[in-house]
Protein backbone atom coordinates (compact mmCIF):
# COMPACT_ATOMS: atom_id res chain seq x y z
CA UNK A 1 0.00 0.00 0.00
CA UNK A 2 1.64 3.46 -0.71
CA UNK A 3 1.02 6.52 1.14
CA UNK A 4 -1.12 8.14 -2.11
CA UNK A 5 -3.15 4.89 -2.06
CA UNK A 6 -3.00 3.44 -5.53
CA UNK A 7 0.23 4.12 -7.97
CA UNK A 8 -1.84 3.83 -10.80
CA UNK A 9 -4.02 6.43 -9.37
CA UNK A 10 -0.95 8.77 -9.42
CA UNK A 11 -0.21 7.70 -12.79
CA UNK A 12 -3.82 8.54 -14.09
CA UNK A 13 -3.58 11.72 -12.28
CA UNK A 14 -0.08 12.74 -13.73
CA UNK A 15 -1.17 12.14 -17.63
CA UNK A 16 -4.60 13.99 -17.07
CA UNK A 17 -2.60 16.99 -15.88
CA UNK A 18 0.20 16.42 -18.14
CA UNK A 19 3.50 17.68 -17.95
CA UNK A 20 4.82 20.30 -15.79
CA UNK A 21 4.00 23.91 -17.40
CA UNK A 22 6.70 26.22 -17.32
CA UNK A 23 7.49 28.90 -14.23
CA UNK A 24 4.53 31.72 -13.99
CA UNK A 25 4.04 34.80 -12.35
CA UNK A 26 0.50 32.70 -10.75
CA UNK A 27 2.38 29.38 -10.13
CA UNK A 28 1.22 28.48 -6.68
CA UNK A 29 4.46 26.82 -5.91
CA UNK A 30 7.92 28.93 -7.87
CA UNK A 31 10.58 27.54 -5.56
CA UNK A 32 9.91 24.25 -6.13
CA UNK A 33 11.89 22.65 -9.47
CA UNK A 34 9.43 20.42 -11.53
CA UNK A 35 10.15 16.84 -10.84
CA UNK A 36 8.64 13.72 -9.18
CA UNK A 37 8.15 15.40 -5.25
CA UNK A 38 6.35 18.41 -7.17
CA UNK A 39 4.54 16.08 -9.70
CA UNK A 40 3.56 14.17 -6.52
CA UNK A 41 2.48 16.59 -4.58
CA UNK A 42 -0.15 18.47 -7.13
CA UNK A 43 -1.15 15.24 -8.49
CA UNK A 44 -2.33 14.22 -4.92
CA UNK A 45 -4.09 17.54 -4.46
CA UNK A 46 -5.66 17.23 -7.52
CA UNK A 47 -6.88 14.22 -6.80
CA UNK A 48 -8.46 15.02 -3.21
CA UNK A 49 -10.15 17.70 -4.39
CA UNK A 50 -11.98 17.34 -7.76
CA UNK A 51 -15.58 16.62 -7.37
CA UNK A 52 -16.59 13.16 -8.96
CA UNK A 53 -12.68 12.25 -7.99
CA UNK A 54 -12.62 8.59 -7.01
CA UNK A 55 -10.21 9.99 -4.35
CA UNK A 56 -12.12 12.97 -3.73
CA UNK A 57 -12.18 13.95 0.26
CA UNK A 58 -14.57 16.27 2.02
CA UNK A 59 -13.51 19.59 3.08
CA UNK A 60 -13.44 18.72 6.77
CA UNK A 61 -11.39 15.72 6.04
CA UNK A 62 -8.14 17.64 4.61
CA UNK A 63 -5.77 17.35 7.53
CA UNK A 64 -2.16 17.79 6.63
CA UNK A 65 0.11 17.88 9.21
CA UNK A 66 3.68 19.44 9.23
CA UNK A 67 6.69 18.96 11.81
CA UNK A 68 8.58 22.13 12.46
CA UNK A 69 12.16 22.11 13.28
CA UNK A 70 13.84 20.55 10.17
CA UNK A 71 10.78 20.52 8.30
CA UNK A 72 9.17 24.42 8.12
CA UNK A 73 12.46 26.33 9.33
CA UNK A 74 16.09 25.48 9.95
CA UNK A 75 16.87 23.70 12.73
CA UNK A 76 21.32 23.14 12.77
CA UNK A 77 23.61 23.80 14.67
CA UNK A 78 20.95 23.55 17.40
CA UNK A 79 17.46 23.45 17.86
CA UNK A 80 16.17 26.88 17.74
CA UNK A 81 14.45 26.46 21.15
CA UNK A 82 17.43 25.03 22.83
CA UNK A 83 19.43 28.60 21.71
CA UNK A 84 16.50 30.34 23.46
CA UNK A 85 17.16 28.93 26.43
CA UNK A 86 20.67 29.73 26.87
CA UNK A 87 20.30 33.21 28.23
CA UNK A 88 17.99 32.26 30.91
CA UNK A 89 20.47 29.78 31.84
CA UNK A 90 23.49 32.27 32.34
CA UNK A 91 20.81 34.16 34.19
CA UNK A 92 20.10 31.33 36.36
CA UNK A 93 23.62 29.89 36.78
CA UNK A 94 24.63 33.57 38.06
CA UNK A 95 21.93 33.48 40.62
CA UNK A 96 22.90 29.78 41.73
CA UNK A 97 26.42 28.67 40.72
CA UNK A 98 25.73 24.88 41.44
CA UNK A 99 23.19 24.77 38.03
CA UNK A 100 25.94 24.83 35.95
CA UNK A 101 27.14 20.82 36.56
CA UNK A 102 23.99 19.42 35.38
CA UNK A 103 24.64 18.48 32.21
CA UNK A 104 21.97 20.09 29.87
CA UNK A 105 22.75 23.49 31.72
CA UNK A 106 26.50 22.56 31.14
CA UNK A 107 26.25 22.49 27.53
CA UNK A 108 24.59 25.79 27.33
CA UNK A 109 27.23 27.42 29.39
CA UNK A 110 29.88 25.70 27.10
CA UNK A 111 28.38 26.76 23.79
CA UNK A 112 28.52 22.62 23.15
CA UNK A 113 26.22 22.26 20.44
CA UNK A 114 27.01 18.82 20.08
CA UNK A 115 26.15 18.24 23.81
CA UNK A 116 23.29 20.39 23.30
CA UNK A 117 21.92 18.13 20.49
CA UNK A 118 22.31 15.04 21.56
CA UNK A 119 19.63 15.95 24.64
CA UNK A 120 17.09 15.74 21.70
CA UNK A 121 13.66 17.19 21.80
CA UNK A 122 12.71 15.75 25.14
CA UNK A 123 16.07 16.86 26.56
CA UNK A 124 15.55 20.59 25.28
CA UNK A 125 11.93 20.15 26.55
CA UNK A 126 12.96 19.41 30.00
CA UNK A 127 15.72 22.32 29.91
CA UNK A 128 13.17 24.26 28.82
CA UNK A 129 10.41 23.37 31.73
CA UNK A 130 13.80 23.78 34.40
CA UNK A 131 14.06 27.45 32.87
CA UNK A 132 11.31 28.68 32.24
CA UNK A 133 8.67 27.18 35.16
CA UNK A 134 7.31 29.38 37.98
CA UNK A 135 6.14 32.04 35.52
CA UNK A 136 2.80 32.60 33.61
CA UNK A 137 2.10 31.97 30.12
CA UNK A 138 1.64 35.88 29.09
CA UNK A 139 5.72 36.20 30.99
CA UNK A 140 6.82 33.61 28.77
CA UNK A 141 5.27 34.12 25.16
CA UNK A 142 6.82 37.83 25.76
CA UNK A 143 10.28 36.64 26.79
CA UNK A 144 9.88 34.37 23.27
CA UNK A 145 8.89 37.16 21.34
CA UNK A 146 11.51 39.88 22.60
CA UNK A 147 14.25 36.91 22.51
CA UNK A 148 13.08 36.15 18.47
CA UNK A 149 13.16 39.63 17.74
CA UNK A 150 16.79 40.16 18.61
CA UNK A 151 18.77 36.77 18.07
CA UNK A 152 20.31 35.34 15.08
CA UNK A 153 21.45 32.49 13.61
CA UNK A 154 25.35 31.67 13.78
CA UNK A 155 26.10 30.74 10.39
CA UNK A 156 23.73 33.38 8.23
CA UNK A 157 23.28 35.96 10.73
CA UNK A 158 19.59 36.48 10.35
CA UNK A 159 16.91 36.27 12.33
CA UNK A 160 15.76 32.39 12.72
CA UNK A 161 12.15 33.74 11.94
CA UNK A 162 13.39 34.74 8.16
CA UNK A 163 15.00 30.92 8.12
CA UNK A 164 11.85 29.45 7.40
CA UNK A 165 11.71 27.29 4.06
CA UNK A 166 10.25 29.38 1.42
CA UNK A 167 9.06 25.84 -0.47
CA UNK A 168 6.91 24.67 2.50
CA UNK A 169 5.69 28.07 3.28
CA UNK A 170 3.93 28.31 -0.31
CA UNK A 171 3.24 24.25 0.04
CA UNK A 172 1.04 25.38 2.92
CA UNK A 173 -0.23 28.40 1.13
CA UNK A 174 -1.34 25.96 -1.68
CA UNK A 175 -3.11 23.60 0.63
CA UNK A 176 -5.01 25.93 2.19
CA UNK A 177 -5.91 27.41 -1.28
CA UNK A 178 -7.53 23.66 -1.92
CA UNK A 179 -9.49 23.82 1.61
CA UNK A 180 -6.62 21.63 3.22
CA UNK A 181 -6.64 22.76 7.08
CA UNK A 182 -2.90 22.83 8.22
CA UNK A 183 -1.32 21.95 11.41
CA UNK A 184 2.03 22.09 12.80
CA UNK A 185 2.79 18.91 14.85
CA UNK A 186 6.47 19.77 16.49
CA UNK A 187 8.03 18.30 19.55
CA UNK A 188 9.27 21.97 20.51
CA UNK A 189 7.15 23.87 23.07
CA UNK A 190 3.74 24.46 21.75
CA UNK A 191 3.73 27.89 23.36
CA UNK A 192 7.20 29.13 21.68
CA UNK A 193 5.73 27.95 18.57
CA UNK A 194 2.67 29.69 18.83
CA UNK A 195 4.43 33.01 19.25
CA UNK A 196 5.70 33.10 15.42
CA UNK A 197 3.13 30.03 14.02
CA UNK A 198 0.48 32.49 12.40
CA UNK A 199 2.62 35.40 11.10
CA UNK A 200 5.83 32.65 9.66
CA UNK A 201 3.22 29.73 8.34
CA UNK A 202 -0.30 31.61 8.42
CA UNK A 203 -0.80 28.66 10.89
CA UNK A 204 -3.32 30.15 14.15
CA UNK A 205 -2.22 29.21 17.24
CA UNK A 206 -4.99 26.55 17.78
CA UNK A 207 -3.37 24.72 15.05
CA UNK A 208 -0.26 23.57 16.62
CA UNK A 209 0.40 20.81 18.55
CA UNK A 210 3.49 20.23 20.57
CA UNK A 211 4.85 19.20 23.57
CA UNK A 212 3.43 21.10 27.03
CA UNK A 213 4.59 22.00 30.26
CA UNK A 214 2.25 21.70 33.07
CA UNK A 215 -0.20 24.21 33.83
CA UNK A 216 -2.11 25.11 37.02
CA UNK A 217 -4.83 27.47 37.93
CA UNK A 218 -4.65 29.98 40.53
CA UNK A 219 -5.76 33.38 42.22
CA UNK A 220 -3.41 36.13 42.74
CA UNK A 221 -4.69 38.28 44.83
CA UNK A 222 -8.02 39.03 42.99
CA UNK A 223 -6.81 37.97 39.42
CA UNK A 224 -7.40 34.59 38.07
CA UNK A 225 -3.87 33.32 37.06
CA UNK A 226 -2.51 30.26 34.88
CA UNK A 227 0.92 29.52 36.16
CA UNK A 228 3.62 26.96 33.89
CA UNK A 229 4.95 24.81 36.39
CA UNK A 230 8.22 23.39 36.43
CA UNK A 231 7.92 19.71 34.83
CA UNK A 232 6.75 18.70 31.38
CA UNK A 233 3.37 17.05 30.79
CA UNK A 234 3.62 15.53 27.60
CA UNK A 235 6.57 15.18 24.70
CA UNK A 236 4.99 15.45 20.79
CA UNK A 237 7.52 13.56 19.95
CA UNK A 238 8.14 10.16 17.62
CA UNK A 239 5.00 7.77 19.16
CA UNK A 240 3.51 11.25 20.99
CA UNK A 241 2.77 12.76 17.55
CA UNK A 242 -0.32 10.63 16.40
CA UNK A 243 -1.00 10.73 20.23
CA UNK A 244 -1.09 14.67 20.15
CA UNK A 245 -2.87 14.99 16.85
CA UNK A 246 -5.64 12.50 17.85
CA UNK A 247 -6.02 14.34 21.43
CA UNK A 248 -5.65 17.81 19.82
CA UNK A 249 -7.43 17.43 16.13
CA UNK A 250 -9.62 14.47 16.95
CA UNK A 251 -9.00 13.66 13.06
CA UNK A 252 -6.41 11.33 11.15
CA UNK A 253 -4.21 13.59 9.09
CA UNK A 254 -4.36 12.69 4.95
CA UNK A 255 -1.27 14.28 4.82
CA UNK A 256 1.90 14.29 6.66
CA UNK A 257 5.40 16.23 6.33
CA UNK A 258 8.27 15.34 8.52
CA UNK A 259 12.51 15.37 7.89
CA UNK A 260 13.45 12.97 11.00
CA UNK A 261 13.18 9.37 12.75
CA UNK A 262 11.09 11.63 15.23
CA UNK A 263 8.16 12.03 12.61
CA UNK A 264 8.27 8.14 11.59
CA UNK A 265 5.21 7.46 14.06
CA UNK A 266 3.26 10.43 12.49
CA UNK A 267 4.06 9.48 8.60
CA UNK A 268 2.94 5.55 9.69
CA UNK A 269 -0.13 6.46 11.43
CA UNK A 270 -1.12 9.28 8.83
CA UNK A 271 -0.69 7.14 5.67
CA UNK A 272 -2.18 3.74 7.18
CA UNK A 273 -5.51 5.33 7.42
CA UNK A 274 -7.81 4.73 4.88
CA UNK A 275 -8.50 6.71 1.21
CA UNK A 276 -5.84 8.88 -0.30
CA UNK A 277 -2.68 9.47 2.05
CA UNK A 278 0.59 10.89 1.50
CA UNK A 279 3.53 11.18 2.96
CA UNK A 280 6.55 13.69 2.71
CA UNK A 281 9.91 13.66 3.91
CA UNK A 282 12.32 16.72 3.68
CA UNK A 283 15.99 15.55 3.21
CA UNK A 284 18.47 18.01 4.38
CA UNK A 285 20.87 17.48 0.99
CA UNK A 286 22.77 20.79 0.10
CA UNK A 287 25.26 21.78 2.55
CA UNK A 288 25.97 24.92 0.27
CA UNK A 289 22.80 26.49 0.53
CA UNK A 290 21.72 25.17 4.33
CA UNK A 291 23.00 21.99 5.72
CA UNK A 292 23.55 18.20 4.77
CA UNK A 293 22.78 15.76 7.39
CA UNK A 294 20.21 12.45 8.00
CA UNK A 295 21.45 9.59 9.58
CA UNK A 296 24.67 10.34 11.56
CA UNK A 297 23.08 13.17 13.15
CA UNK A 298 22.43 14.09 16.34
CA UNK A 299 19.98 17.00 15.17
CA UNK A 300 16.86 15.62 12.81
CA UNK A 301 17.97 12.33 13.15
CA UNK A 302 16.93 10.61 9.43
CA UNK A 303 17.46 7.08 9.46
CA UNK A 304 14.92 4.47 9.34
CA UNK A 305 12.03 6.40 7.71
CA UNK A 306 14.76 6.95 4.84
CA UNK A 307 15.02 3.28 4.47
CA UNK A 308 11.36 2.32 4.92
CA UNK A 309 10.03 5.74 2.69
CA UNK A 310 10.12 3.34 -0.72
CA UNK A 311 8.18 0.52 0.24
CA UNK A 312 5.50 2.80 2.09
CA UNK A 313 5.05 4.87 -0.40
CA UNK A 314 6.56 8.11 0.87
CA UNK A 315 8.00 10.66 -1.05
CA UNK A 316 11.40 12.01 -0.06
CA UNK A 317 11.77 15.95 -0.93
CA UNK A 318 15.73 16.20 -2.27
CA UNK A 319 16.39 19.84 -0.54
CA UNK A 320 19.14 20.52 -3.42
CA UNK A 321 17.29 18.90 -6.35
CA UNK A 322 13.89 19.87 -5.79
CA UNK A 323 13.89 23.39 -4.16
CA UNK A 324 14.88 26.47 -6.57
CA UNK A 325 15.68 28.06 -3.38
CA UNK A 326 15.16 27.79 0.50
CA UNK A 327 15.38 30.65 2.34
CA UNK A 328 12.81 33.78 1.99
CA UNK A 329 14.87 35.89 -0.62
CA UNK A 330 17.49 33.19 -1.71
CA UNK A 331 17.80 31.68 -5.19
CA UNK A 332 19.93 28.55 -6.48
Amino acid sequence: MTAFRTTASLALILCLVGPAAPARADDPLPSWDDGPSRGAIVAFVEAVTTEGSPDFVTPGDRIAVFDNDGTLWCERPVYVQAAFIADRVAAMVEAEPALADRPGFKAVLDRDFEALAGLGEAGIAELVAATHGGMTPEEFEAMARDWLATARHPRFGRPYTELTYQPMVELLDFLRSHGFSTFIVTGGGVEFVRNFAEPAYGIPTQQVVGSTIALRFEEQGDEPTIVREPRISFIDDGPGKPVGIQSHIGRRPILAVGNSDGDYEMLRWTTAGPGPRLGLIVHHTDADREYAYDRDSHVGRLDRALDEAPDRGWVVIDMKRDWESIFPGGSR
